[in-house]
């Protein structure tokens, strides 16, 4: 069992950055694959970003590749998401998300909800123009 508690979210102007955190506690932090979601009002909860055990594979949503950047620190037992030249279009309530199970280097095995057991509460971004 891990629990996850994200933190960094806020408002800002289009064009700017904010630095999105989630800490994990409650089990072995190494073993998860891990990944953050965002789900906007009335939308869908869609993949953003996803990251291997070992932090040597990332994958990125189409609609924020060059933008974000996904990472974790093993030590801290916690993983980031650097976003910037942020966009209206990016507000939401992001979530990060682990999972134990095994996969594959492709962006497929990170993109749906079901592809995570464990949530956090979310962080609210909000990006005005």
């Amino acid at each position: 069992q891990v629990q996850l508690v994200e933190s960094g979210g806020g408002s800002v102007q289009a064009g700017g950055s904010l630095r999105l955190s989630c800490v994990t506690s409650g089990d072995t932090y190494g073993s998860y694959y891990m990944g953050w979601f965002r789900q906007a009002p009335g939308k869908e909860r869609e993949a953003v970003a996803g990251i291997s055990i070992g932090g040597y594979y990332t994958c990125y949503a189409d609609s924020v590749k060059g933008r974000f950047t996904i990472s974790r620190d093993r030590a801290k037992k916690t993983l980031y998401q650097q976003m910037g030249s942020l966009k209206p279009e990016d507000t939401g309530m992001y979530y990060c998300a682990a999972d134990t199970r095994s996969r594959g280097n492709d962006y497929s095995y990170y993109a749906r909800p079901a592809d995570f057991v464990y949530w956090g509460q979310g962080t609210q971004v909000t990006v005005s123009s």
